[in-house]
């Protein structure tokens, strides 16, 4: 048995049975050798971001690592945005990266890089296979770590080690039990000061079991329930407990939060500005409130629920009802659009959603539709939503999954239209296409480069601006094997979404929406 064999081997004994691969010529062994492991399933992207994003998203609905195959550093550099993403949401991920030979390192070959560097900024871990032998028991050791601590592990291969022989399997590790942390002292006095302490998770607890736990306080103390901007991954709609999201503008933000005296942070981060603005606050926390640390990401639902069972173990968490907006006709706008939406979603879909300025009324419009799951971009690096529906589809195969996408954002991986055709993955895909950055718009103005009486010119104008030519996403769709429609009103908005939620397989629906420029 060879380094590459026994390294898949080891993965498949090890839960990992998904790879989503970009290969060069350091990774061919193990390419070759998934011949003789037939249940590891490798799944072919034209670029290493839709890779590391499709498996973001396969964690963020399965909860196990999938493995990303990359070449070396440039293959790595190309996936970094979406790993950077996937950090964020602190999920599981096993990154596997060929390398040279090593014996042919010290020439400096064209495509020799610093790979160390580069993964440890996404990396809990970075591993470098240099025998054969050891090739198994690093591959078991970086997957339990990647498991147990829900982070990004990297395995680096190079290609010597893959090709040799006199490697075995490790077989399987067994996870240790995480033990749920005590609650920090003050936690209990906080939550007896009602209004005035908010509780603000994130992590785990953005699904049923912590968003039940967390509503349960709520409602015993009156206290305020917030959930982080860009969760991993919500549970939400009729029958959940509703959570509204901390608002992305820092003014939004301040005042919701406004009048804190306790803030109890359950898997979240304590909240900050996203920039920084000239004249402005970074911190969103209140002046004078105090800060108390609940749990951190992982196990912040367990710790909720150990602490509601304590404290209110007779209250029944309030949750959302079911409600569907009505469908309206006329020109597609942010208003519109969303209500279709939120009065068309199936039941159990997954929704993941990069529509940024189209999109902010979808939290309302989509209440109290029936109980899914939304993705949220984590890391703010665009590009991510594409990638993660793959890998949210192959979690979830017998759910139907709706990507929700900006025109700017999707050209970022725009070839993971491909590989949903490819692999007949059951994702209706919305491009909002106003033609523009219409964010960095709204930005130009927000950091002060720019104001109403004196808009950009057109040099700065034409940074923002995506025609010339525009884009046209049916014939980009359609091109990758993708049926397609373009649409410009409600109600073939509508019929465009009854249409591609009645068929399996992969469709595209191209919504043209004014620009917020006018």
């Amino acid at each position: 048995m060879n380094g590459a064999q026994a390294l898949i081997t080891t993965m498949v004994d090890n839960g990992v049975r998904l790879c989503f691969a970009n290969p060069g010529t350091s990774e061919m062994h193990f390419v070759a050798a998934l011949d003789t492991v037939p249940e590891m399933r490798g799944v072919l992207t034209l670029f290493e971001g839709v890779a590391t994003g499709a498996a973001d998203g396969y964690a963020r609905m399965s909860g196990d690592p999938a493995a990303v195959l990359l070449h070396l550093g440039p293959g790595l550099g190309n996936g970094l945005a979406n790993l950077h993403n996937a950090r964020r949401a602190r999920v599981p991920m096993m990154v596997v990266i060929g390398d040279h030979a090593t014996y042919h390192k010290k020439y400096d070959a064209p495509l020799e890089s610093d790979i160390e560097s580069v993964a440890g900024t996404v990396s809990g871990v970075v591993k470098r296979s240099t025998e054969t032998a050891a090739v198994a028991e690093d591959a078991a050791t970086t997957i339990a770590f990647a498991r147990a601590e829900q982070r990004i592990a990297t395995l680096i291969l190079p290609a010597d080690v893959s090709w040799s022989e006199g490697a075995h399997p490790a077989g399987s590790s067994v996870p240790q039990p995480r033990s749920i942390p005590s609650v920090p002292d003050g936690v209990e006095i906080a939550m007896a000061s009602g209004p005035a302490t908010v509780v603000l998770i994130g992590g785990d607890a953005t699904r049923e079991p912590g968003l039940t736990a967390a509503a349960r306080l709520a409602q015993k103390y009156g206290t305020r329930l917030f959930c982080e901007t860009f969760p991993t991954r919500l549970e939400r709609g009729a029958g959940i407990p509703a959570v509204e999201r901390i608002a992305y503008f820092g003014e939004a933000a301040a005042a919701q939060l406004s009048g804190t005296e306790h803030l109890i942070l359950a898997g979240a981060a304590s909240p900050v500005t996203f920039f920084g603005y000239p004249g402005k606050p970074s911190d969103l926390v209140p002046a004078g409130c105090t800060v108390h640390t609940l749990s951190g990401p992982v196990g912040a639902a367990s710790v909720l629920h150990a602490l509601a069972n304590r404290l209110a173990p007779d209250t029944v968490a309030a949750t959302a009802p079911a409600a569907r907006p009505e469908l309206l006709s006329g020109p597609l706008t942010v208003q519109t659009s969303a209500d279709v939406i939120g009065a068309l979603l199936p039941e159990r879909a997954i929704v993941v959603d990069e529509s940024n300025t189209s999109g902010f009324l979808l939290p309302q419009a989509t209440a109290g539709a029936p109980a899914h799951d939304w993705l949220t971009l984590t890391g703010g690096a665009i590009g991510y939503g594409l990638p993660v529906a793959i890998g949210a589809a192959l979690a979830e195969p017998d759910r139907p999954v709706l990507c929700l996408e900006s025109d700017g954002s999707a050209m970022y991986t725009i070839s993971a239209l491909w590989t949903h055709a490819r692999e007949r993955l059951d994702i209706t895909t919305v491009v909002y296409a106003n033609h523009a950055y219409d964010i960095l718009r709204v930005e130009l103005q927000r950091v002060g480069a720019s104001a109403p009486d004196h808009p950009p010119g057109p040099s700065a104008e034409s940074l923002l601006d995506l025609t010339r030519p525009t884009l046209d996403f049916v014939q980009i769709a359609e091109g990758m094997g993708v049926p397609a429609r373009r649409v410009g009103t409600a109600e073939e908005l509508a019929d465009a979404l009854a249409w591609s939620f009645a068929e399996s397989g992969p469709h595209l629906i191209e919504a043209v929406m004014p620009s917020l420029a006018g």
